[in-house]
């Protein structure tokens, strides 16, 4: 079945001296319900565990992604398929995906105290505390120090990201997440309407080729850089986060906490380091602190 991540629609273009008719790609946003089997044989059983407002397109290392960065599963291993369920499910239903795991696998879902009803903007709403998200990663403990990049290769970063950005540059209407190398190479994309799920999508994708955990990469971020974002960040082992936009003051105490670097407002061959500048190898620098 083919994907459709962007809508056609007409529209009347204005502007100070004239108005046109015309045709605009948009963003699809559309739900998509994350269901997970599991259980001995003879016992399993199927549970509701999330819906999301996504955009269509990588689902399957979307829900991978999601149970592995909230703690519900641990490894790639856990699971058995993921597929949706005019495929899995006795039901021709295109936005409702089916996460199976093996028999002997127990999902953590007490890791998560909250309703996990996510939007596109909110992928945290309704969790129960600050400490209900703090959920222990298994690769914590083995952030690098030696793990380092240039400045030079971070200003470049953003322009390669645009120029990888394929929805986005048809709709405008996008966020992103790409994984690099310290080097500067690409080395995976995403993109959502949601932060979060463009994240979590790409950590699937991780996932499911065995690179966790995600040392010696750098994970930028298309907008600002939340406390969820550096929390997922950690749960795949990423040790350098950068953000186009600004973090926030919870996403700032988190990365300290973890040793995690985190640079914000990379653009036009600038950035901030809030922690963990040491990672960052810039000409010239003094560390003043």
């Amino acid at each position: 079945m083919a994907v459709k991540s962007t809508h056609q629609i007409p529209v009347v273009k204005v502007t100070a001296a004239t108005n046109i008719r015309a045709t605009d790609a948009l963003a699809v946003e559309e739900p998509l319900e994350i269901r997970l089997e599991y259980g001995k044989e003879g016992q399993r059983q199927v549970q509701n565990i999330s819906v999301t407002m996504r955009t269509p397109g990588h689902d399957a290392e979307l829900a991978n992604g999601f149970l592995f960065t909230e703690g519900i599963i641990k490894d790639a291993d856990d699971i058995t398929s993921t597929a949706h369920c005019f495929i899995a499910c006795a039901e021709n239903k295109e936005n409702v995906i089916q996460v199976t795991l093996n028999p002997g696998v127990v999902p953590h879902l007490q890791n998560s105290g909250r309703n996990f009803y996510t939007t596109s903007s909110c992928g945290v709403c309704g969790k129960g505390s600050i400490d209900a998200i703090r959920t222990v990663s298994n690769f914590t403990g083995l952030v690098a120090d030696h793990d380092a990049v240039a400045a030079e290769i971070l200003y470049r970063l953003p322009i390669i990201l645009q120029r990888n950005q394929r929805v986005f540059a048809d709709t405008g209407g996008l966020h992103a997440s790409a994984l690099f190398t310290t080097q500067g190479e690409l080395l995976l994309l995403r993109e959502d309407v949601g932060r979060h799920n463009a994240l979590d999508k790409l950590i699937g994708a991780a996932l499911g080729y065995g690179w966790l955990p995600l040392q010696q990469t750098i994970l930028l971020l298309s907008g600002r850089a939340s406390f969820e974002l550096v929390q997922k960040a950690i749960m795949a082992g990423i040790n350098i986060i950068a953000a186009v936009g600004a973090p926030s003051s919870l996403a700032v105490q988190l990365a300290e906490e973890f040793n995690i670097t985190l640079i914000g407002f990379l653009r036009d061959e600038r950035f901030n380091i809030y922690t963990a500048a040491h990672r960052v190898l810039i000409p010239n620098y003094e560390n003043t602190y």
